[in-house]
């Protein structure tokens, strides 16, 4: 695979570049030596100057609500890598951006969706993804949709029970669910921007196995050399819990219909999509814990 020039100007986006997601596909462009533009909120947070560190990165400040700022960081792009926080506002916020970056003569918009994106589904993340991509195919512009299913590194927001009382807990009862790893779905957005081929794609993203929460704190519990254990709990629960961590009510009932979904077993299938869109097999479970066991201990 050619790459570009580290001294070229960038030619490509990234939106929620600080993000879980957002930043491990920064470090696989800058590991590819191609330079991008990187849209921030802040520039003088943590992250924003964590990603200013990286060779051939381009910072811009703009926001998906200020339409006048979208149309400078688009400025000269050819490929966008469209990723928002799933808020209130993600749908009308993406659609924003898809209207500029039409408007801005991008060529090829790679969008991280959901697993099981739907404008039928009674999740409300599922919902905004579809009407989204239903937007993107209306346009003429070349798309890549990443439908990632429940992120592994999403085990991250337990960390202070896995390290404080030895658990993780979920409304999911033993259903299976086949995770993947943030660095895999990078891995395909960096693929998807950089090679050709990618366009009119839809890649449904997963790890190599589907697995129950339990088996999840098993493999957590080999990692860290001390027991793990999951605690089936209610949606009630789950929902007080996030709540109490902050999150806005919004958000946190999303995540409850999420779960409702895992729980019906919508999300055990394993798909072919990371190897389809990087030629590379997904880490399992396994290789997860073992990488990020420092920040559960």
């Amino acid at each position: 695979m050619a790459t570009t020039s580290i001294s070229a100007a960038p030619t490509i986006l990234l939106t929620g570049a600080t993000g879980s997601v957002g930043s491990e596909v920064a470090k696989a462009l800058a590991a590819r030596h191609v330079p991008f533009r990187a849209l921030v909120r802040n520039p003088a947070e943590k992250p924003a100057r964590a990603l200013a560190a990286l060779p051939g990165v381009e910072v811009v400040t703009g926001d998906f609500n200020d339409a006048a700022s979208l149309d400078r960081a688009l400025a000269g792009i050819e490929r966008a890598f469209l990723l928002t926080n799933s808020t209130a506002q993600a749908e009308e916020q993406q659609l924003r951006f898809v209207a500029a970056a039409q408007q801005a003569g991008v060529r090829h918009l790679v969008k991280q969706s959901q697993w099981a994106a739907s404008a039928a589904s009674p999740v409300r993340f599922l919902r905004y993804h579809a009407a989204v991509e239903q937007a993107i195919q209306a346009t003429s512009l070349a798309y890549s949709f990443l439908r990632p299913n429940l992120f592994m590194q999403g085990l991250l927001a337990f960390k202070e029970a896995i390290q404080n009382q030895g658990q993780i807990f979920a409304p999911i009862g033993e259903a299976k669910i086949s995770a993947v790893d943030v660095r895999d779905i990078a891995a395909a957005a960096a693929s998807s921007l950089t090679d050709s081929g990618h366009e009119a794609k839809i890649y449904d993203l997963t790890g190599p196995a589907a697995l129950t929460h339990a088996e999840m704190a098993a493999e957590l519990t080999a990692a860290l050399g001390r027991p793990v254990a999951f605690i089936d709990v209610t949606p009630a629960d789950l929902q007080h819990y996030l709540l109490q961590t902050g999150m806005d009510p919004w958000q946190a009932e999303g995540l409850v219909e999420d779960y409702a979904h895992y729980h019906r077993g919508e999300a055990a299938a394993v798909a072919p999509g990371v190897q389809q869109a990087t030629g590379q097999p997904p880490r399992d479970f396994a290789a997860f814990a073992h990488d990020y066991a420092g920040a559960f201990r």
